[in-house]
């Protein structure tokens, strides 16, 4: 419905059925749209007109314009509809009485409101509709249009769908803010806003709300929520200034969906998102995003289906992503007027127009300012002259987005707030040292008293004083409470969180004393570190370090020397790493280390937990280079102070195997993780934590130098003596028995890797979430292991599925990415679409030239790949030589009797024969198949592979009995080794040339 007067459409005949016109103010369309429904179905026809009186038109005339209206006019009466103007009760009275009261007949009412309406109003009679069910209200609305309440005819019962009854809430309903009973104006908006939702096809309706700061863009949404939210099943609002909360709030949506998932909220996500896209249970569902300044950080988290998506934010970058845009300007003069009015009734109309153009009819200015003028003894004329003089004339602008005189409108409030209720400004100041948008109080007052200042040790322990506190700053808006479920109610108990505006942020924060700067900041920052569940690697606690971790720049955590605060940084860098959240710790464990190399000194203890964590986090995403520079001048700079045994030499000494590994450096990281482990031995026996941590990374090197018989044995010690002391649900075990199938895998024992995997993956899944960076990689084994036993459809639903959320979640050139990338590549080639082979190929070669040095395995192992992929597409020439380098390269990198070495001489032979050089790639196959022999033994999948290559290049030599002796017997080892029905005992059968899949690991 617009503000225009619009019809239903009539069906075929329905010019001649009786009319009603609904009149209703824009705050109750969603009564206009049940009655309307009703009447509809009792045949009928509607026409919707919403009630408008601008100020500059007498009453008198637009009451008598109603009268124009066909048919029978059917008034809406509540609260809104007489305050439109806004008008006095007075001026609707006289009204009532000239024009209604002459000919009643043509009016009748409906009262949706219990506040108090002009008095004349009783000449329309109106039927009480509240407080009553969707039956009785409908029976009193036909009694009041004497219409008969019989059943309905056929066609035209509850099989239809229509509008909620507003009384009743959506069935599924979270977050959203009270209502705002003083909103004003934004018609328009709103009308468009929804029909530009209504219109828009399935999974395209994705709308934004975008202006500057202080515009009303979340009123505007809460507004459009309360207006329209009869139409939907399920309402969820979500705070989104920042993509971690986002995820943990949208998440909390799962079980009031009825999804049956785990605790973790990456878990729930992931069903929730489905469950939309989907649109089961519920079809009819309206997601607000409130806050979403970082489209870049969100959205590709934004779901899609046949519901619908609301967007505030002050970034137009949004249309980039799919989203339609709607601009929220300032108010209009006449809705500042009106706002104002409502706001400060003792201000005249012309008073009001002052006031707007004064404060250039910002809303947030206008709601603060007016609420408290109204209660002030100050003129309109004072105030605009305090604003023209400058309280300070030293305000400078705080942001281009701001109002000059936003400032010193502020500063008037303040005092203002200071001669009431001064604990109020010290609450508000204490929020500032917490990032804007939701400011969790209820971690103010979990502090201990005795540590508190004696300004705020009254405030944040006398619940009176604080709840006086509160409730002055929601009077003039300055905050809101939030109504999140994780909140509780309004007394100001803990658990509460409060809503503080950018803009009221930034200038409170600016404008205050040193002295309370200083006191202030040392308040918030004890409060964050005493929230610290001090268990960063626990998903159980991941929660309580979403909601610390976008405090930290605020309180400025990096700046002191407090050990606690210091912890809570190295805990939250802990917490970013093991739940997957890179990019956001990598900038935090930068910003640290520079602050604390200045505060604590180069060589502080402390700097050397700090650069471990950072090094973490930075090898986490594949910058191996920057990691080695760090852990090398850490190693030796303890080594040297500390001696070879110190502990944190021996930490630093772990991360630098690691940079190794990264490097393609096998050989020495397998060197320095073997001397970490026996040291850890030595120190703290064979069942210490940190032992069976050094034999894990030693079981990886050995992976990464092909030595899987070995890498098999390491993990088996490290899982069983991880079971006994940690549990098998505990992230570490669970990392051990996914390395642990891994090894059985490459060894070729595919259906126990299988059989392992499988389990191991539903419990990552339980206890980590389904896009913990480390599920991911539990999944992508076990599509692997299902690609072994031939299960390709299942292999390809995972491999494709754990590739789209690794680069949802971590970017397209994580290494966990590039490796899953890798996977598909080859996957495709093979069973599906070799140009999508090829883009795949193509892109994680260039990534990989990017991040990795010339030389690395990785480079060689995806060359080998690629050559295989050129080879489908006819390019022979270009896959020779492809393969032919990558084999050298190989061989150069890691060894000709390494896995991977014999791997690309297992494709560089394929293309020797193919490019009809069959003398060469029979002598390759043959040296090749002797190797693996003597490395992975006869039996090993890859050995099978390199035999089966030797036969076919026998064949291509015209030597067939010496073909078919090498081909029966490995025919004969695969059945008995895989299985007669097994894919490649088929293929070997069926003379299909073998190929190797190289498959870069984890390091």
């Amino acid at each position: 419905m617009s503000g225009a007067r619009t019809s239903v459409r009539p069906a075929e005949g329905e010019a001649g059925k009786q009319t009603v016109t609904i009149s209703f103010a824009g705050f109750n369309r969603a009564w206009a749209a049940w009655i309307g429904d009703r009447l509809e179905r009792r045949g009928l026809r509607v026409v919707y007109q919403r009630w408008d009186s601008p100020a500059e038109i007498p009453l008198v005339d637009s009451l008598r314009d109603l009268t124009l209206a066909q048919g029978r006019i059917l008034v809406l009466v509540s609260e809104w509809y007489f305050q439109l103007g806004p008008r006095t009760h007075e001026e609707w009275n006289r009204a009532l009485r000239e024009v209604v009261a002459p000919d009643p007949s043509r009016f009748a009412a409906v009262s949706v409101t219990t506040a108090p309406v002009p008095a004349a109003t009783a000449v329309l009679a109106p039927a009480d509709l509240t407080n009553v069910g969707p039956d009785e209200a409908e029976r009193r609305l036909l009694d009041r249009l004497d219409l008969r309440a019989d059943p309905l005819p056929d066609g035209r019962g509850d099989d239809r769908r229509g509008p909620r009854f507003p009384a009743l809430m959506p069935e599924v309903w979270g977050g959203v803010p009270r209502r705002n009973t003083r909103f004003t104006g934004r018609e328009r908006l709103l009308n468009d806003a929804y029909h530009k939702l209504q219109e828009a096809p399935p999974g395209a309706g994705v709308l934004t709300f975008h202006g500057m700061s202080g515009v009303g863009k979340t009123q505007l949404a809460a507004e459009y929520v309360y207006r329209f939210g009869s139409e939907y099943d399920v309402v969820w609002w979500v705070s989104a200034e920042n993509r971690v909360r986002y995820r943990r709030l949208l998440a909390e949506l799962a079980p009031r969906l009825g999804l049956s998932t785990g605790a973790e909220y990456g878990e729930r996500l992931r069903a929730v998102r489905d469950s939309l896209r989907r649109g089961e249970p519920y079809a009819r569902w309206l997601l607000v995003l409130d806050g979403a300044d970082e489209p870049g950080q969100l959205w590709n988290m934004v779901p899609t289906g046949p519901g619908h998506v609301l967007i505030t934010s002050r970034n137009p970058e949004w249309s980039e992503h799919n989203s339609m845009l709607l601009e929220v300007p300032v108010y209009d003069r006449d809705e500042s007027v009106a706002f104002i009015r409502r706001r400060a009734p003792r201000l005249t109309e012309a008073e009001a127009d002052q006031l707007a153009e004064a404060l250039e009819d910002l809303p947030l200015l206008l709601d603060q300012t007016a609420g408290w003028l109204n209660d002030s003894d100050l003129s309109v004329q004072e105030y605009i002259q305090l604003l023209e003089g400058g309280i300070d004339q030293d305000v400078v602008k705080v942001s281009a987005d701001f109002p000059l005189a936003f400032q010193t409108a502020w500063s008037i409030l303040l005092n203002k707030l200071r001669e009431t209720v001064p604990e109020s400004v010290d609450l508000l100041r204490l929020c500032t040292f917490f990032a804007p948008g939701s400011v969790p109080v209820h971690l103010l007052r979990e502090l201990p008293q005795e540590e508190l200042p004696e300004q705020l040790a009254g405030l944040l322990n006398d619940p009176l004083l604080w709840n006086k506190a509160i409730n002055q700053l929601r009077q003039y808006s300055v905050v809101r409470l939030e109504s999140h479920e994780t909140s509780l109610d309004e007394s100001g108990s803990a658990g509460e969180s409060v809503y503080l505006h950018r803009m009221v942020h930034q200038i409170v924060h600016k404008d205050m004393p040193d002295a309370d700067r200083r006191e202030f900041v040392d308040v918030v920052r004890r409060a964050l570190a005493a929230a610290d569940p001090r268990r960063p690697a626990d998903p159980d606690f991941w929660p309580a370090y979403a909601e610390i971790t976008p405090h930290l720049k605020h309180a400025d955590v990096l700046r002191t020397t407090d050990a606690n605060v210091q912890r809570l940084v190295l805990n939250c860098l802990r917490y970013m790493y093991v739940s997957g959240e890179f990019a956001s710790g990598i900038t935090l464990g930068r910003r640290a280390l520079k602050a604390w190399k200045q505060l604590l000194g180069e060589t502080h203890p402390r700097i050397w937990s700090l650069t471990h964590h950072y090094a973490n986090l930075l090898r986490a995403v594949g910058d191996y280079a920057a990691t080695e520079t760090l852990d090398r001048a850490t190693v030796e700079h303890l080594r040297q102070e500390r001696g070879p045994q110190d502990l944190d030499h021996l930490r630093a000494a772990s991360g630098l195997a690691a940079d190794l590994r990264g490097l393609g450096r096998y050989a020495e990281a397998l060197e320095v993780s073997h001397w970490i482990l026996a040291a850890y031995d030595e120190l703290f026996g064979d069942q210490d934590a940190r032992t069976l941590q050094a034999r894990n990374n030693v079981a990886v090197s050995l992976r990464l130098l092909g030595r899987y018989a070995e890498a098999l044995e390491a993990d088996r010690v490290t899982l069983e003596a991880r079971r006994r002391l940690l549990r098998g649900r505990h992230h570490l075990t669970l990392y051990s028995e996914l390395h642990y199938a891994t090894d059985l895998r490459l060894l070729g024992r595919y259906t126990e890797a299988e059989s392992i995997q499988t389990t191991n993956v539903r419990e990552h899944r339980n206890v980590l979430g389904s896009d913990n960076p480390q599920t991911l990689l539990a999944e992508h084994n076990l599509a692997h292991c299902h690609y072994r036993m031939g299960d390709r459809d299942s292999a390809r639903q995972l491999f494709t599925r754990v590739l789209e959320r690794c680069e949802r979640k971590l970017g397209e050139t994580h290494p966990f990415s590039l490796q899953f990338a890798t996977s598909m590549s080859c996957f495709a080639r093979e069973h599906g679409d070799i140009d999508e082979a090829r883009a795949l190929s193509e892109s994680v070669i260039a990534r990989y030239e990017t991040l990795l040095p010339e030389g690395h395995p990785y480079i060689c192992g995806i060359h080998s790949d690629h050559a295989l992929i050129l080879s489908k597409v006819g390019e022979r020439a270009q896959a020779h030589d492809l393969a032919e380098r990558a084999l050298r390269d190989m061989t150069a990198a890691v060894g000709e009797r390494h896995p991977w070495t014999l791997g690309c001489a297992v494709n560089a032979s394929a293309l020797r024969n193919l490019t009809g050089d069959h003398e060469s790639a029979a002598d390759l196959s043959r040296d090749t198949a002797t190797r693996a022999i003597e490395v992975l033994g006869r039996t090993h999948p890859l050995t099978l592979s390199a035999r089966t290559a030797y036969a076919d290049d026998l064949r291509a030599l015209r030597d067939r009995q010496q073909a078919e002796k090498v081909e029966q017997e490995t025919l004969t080892d695969l059945e008995e080794t895989l299985g007669r029905q097994h894919v490649h005992t088929i293929s070997a059968r069926s003379r299909v040339r073998p190929y190797w899949d190289f498959e870069p690991q984890v390091i």
